[in-house]
């Protein structure tokens, strides 16, 4: 083990407040460049606290960003550095935050940044999921804080969301969520950054998830693919790890692919690990194909994956570290200069529905519109009432919701490619167009829009001059949803004799199409707000 010293971080921080700012990164075909024409590979590690490697949950929602902590980052920066990093990943960051001070040592010591957009508690569930005004402003308030600085390269907009062939109508949701955030970036970045997908390396759907990400619209598909793959273990080869079909899989892929997470810890633990696939991965056999990788990760903690460990304000470097540190020294991945490269892969065909395979190419969940949102429940005669609880709403939900084409205009169905207008809206809302629907159709009975005081009429409920447009669009949207769910239940879809949920449960199933749909309940424990959609 090997104690950091006064003089490293000093003459660290020293050279680097001598430096200009990092030039951006840009893309082109299957690799990344700096401005100036040289080939840019990722050489990174993890750099996030309390973070669980594959896309495993910490089983908190609390996190601490990194970027936040200047005490942090003077202490880490020269370590990194060190080990000539140039990418350091995060796995969630305050929007909010003060980012300033971090993002100028990183700056200096010529450190890049790929940060996750989710946050534990705001996240797209791949049980049940949805793509909501709420995470689209999460998503957005991330890409303002950071696209200030210069050595940001990018985002990921999900982290192993679909994880197996159970949760594949995951992927609509994170791939509408890369659409919306490339939009966003487009309309209010003067600088390329890209959204991208980190997945894990599952052998049922891997060429699947690869391929839906990548085909179709380009505007709507990833710009980089991230592989956290574990897969190369001790002493290895590039064939007995399989890393030499990873490089002919994407051989023909059309977006730089890196990986995003790497570093098994077995058989011996994090600090045996002696690094042999870092120096394949930089090598000839790679790098035509693969633009570096992130190693997992910075922090030694009870997973036993560190670099470093970490005690209040000290840091004590592993021996992995050193090992780590030697094999980074050695390494000279050829360059292709971005003048000569003519690029000439094409996207990936969208994956055909099958048994392993529950999502539609080429149909995606609606753009949060928060506007839309509130237009439509302004003009709503039946609302829930204002004292009525997020816990209680799955009852209603469940009760209006045994008759299906009530609440076709706040569904999905990914093997259909069915969404109703309203799918991205909060739980309240939802919840009020679904009252309002009972409401009509017992032709604004006296008692149809109580619900045992659940629910309330409300004054002056009626679309105003300014939504009428919206309002309109969006009708013509659910009555398009709601022919093709009625042909899909003539047709023969799956039926379910899940009961919907009475007042007091927690979740009833109905079966829209020929996907099961969860209705979301919430449960005062902080999952927040929605209506979950699987």
């Amino acid at each position: 083990m090997r104690v950091t010293t006064a003089s490293l971080v000093s003459a660290s921080l020293l050279l680097g407040h001598a430096s200009a700012a990092l030039p951006p990164i840009i893309m082109k075909g299957t690799k990344f460049f700096y401005e100036n024409g040289t080939q840019f590979y990722v050489k990174g590690v993890a750099y996030q606290q309390d973070s669980a490697a594959g896309g495993a949950s910490t089983g908190s929602n609390k996190y601490a960003d990194p970027l936040a902590n200047a005490e942090a980052c003077k202490r880490d920066v020269p370590l990194l550095k060190a080990l000539k990093t140039n990418t350091i990943r995060t796995y969630a960051v305050d929007p909010n935050g003060d980012h300033d001070a971090c993002m100028k040592l990183l700056d200096a010591a010529g450190i890049y940044v790929i940060s996750d957009l989710s946050e534990p508690s705001l996240s797209i569930n791949r049980d049940d999921p949805l793509w909501d005004v709420d995470l689209f402003k999460r998503y957005t308030g991330v890409v303002d804080n950071l696209s200030k600085y210069s050595n940001v390269i990018g985002f990921f907009a999900g982290n192993e969301v679909t994880n197996n062939a159970t949760n594949t109508p995951a992927s609509a949701y994170v791939k509408a969520a890369v659409r919306d955030t490339k939009s966003y970036i487009k309309k209010n970045v003067n600088r390329w950054m890209g959204v991208g997908y980190a997945a894990n390396d599952d052998p049922e759907i891997r060429a699947e998830i690869a391929h839906y990400f990548n085909c179709g619209e380009q505007s709507d598909a990833i710009d980089y693919w991230g592989y956290n793959i574990y897969e190369w273990c001790g002493k290895s080869t590039i064939k007995d790890s399989g890393y030499d079909k990873q490089v002919e899989f994407f051989r023909d892929y059309s977006v730089p692919v890196f990986f995003a997470e790497y570093g098994c810890n077995l058989p011996n633990g994090a600090n045996d690990r002696i690094w042999e696939e870092t120096t394949a991965l930089y090598s000839k056999e790679m790098t035509d194909v693969i633009s570096g990788g992130i190693v997992y990760m910075y922090f030694q903690e009870e997973n036993d994956y560190g670099l470093v460990s970490v005690k209040g304000s000290s840091a004590s470097t592993m021996k992995n570290y050193d090992a780590l540190q030697t094999r980074m020294a050695s390494i000279a991945p050829t360059s292709t200069e971005m003048d000569s490269y003519k690029p000439t892969n094409s996207p990936a065909a969208c994956p055909p529905i099958a048994k392993d395979w529950a999502v539609k190419g080429g149909s995606l969940p609606p753009t949060p519109d928060a506007s839309l949102c509130d237009c439509m429940f302004s003009s709503l005669s039946c609302i829930p009432a204002d004292d009525l609880a997020p816990k209680a709403f799955g009852g209603v939900f469940g009760f209006i919701c045994e008759k299906p084409e009530l609440c076709v205009g706040i569904n999905g169905n990914t093997t259909s490619g069915v969404y109703g207008a309203y799918s991205m809206c909060s739980a309240r809302q939802k919840l009020g167009f679904v009252l309002d629907q009972y409401y009509q159709a017992q032709n604004s009975a006296s008692d149809a829009c109580d619900f045992k005081g659940q629910a309330t009429l409300q004054k002056n409920g009626g679309a105003q001059s300014k939504c009428s447009a919206a309002l309109s669009s969006a009708s013509s949207a659910n009555a398009i949803a709601a022919t093709a769910t009625s042909a899909e239940g003539a047709g023969g879809a799956a039926t379910s004799s899940n009961a919907a949920a009475a007042p007091g449960q927690m979740k009833g199933l109905f079966v829209l199409g020929d996907v099961v749909v969860g209705l979301y309940v919430v449960v005062a424990m902080g999952v927040g707000a929605g209506m979950v959609l699987l």
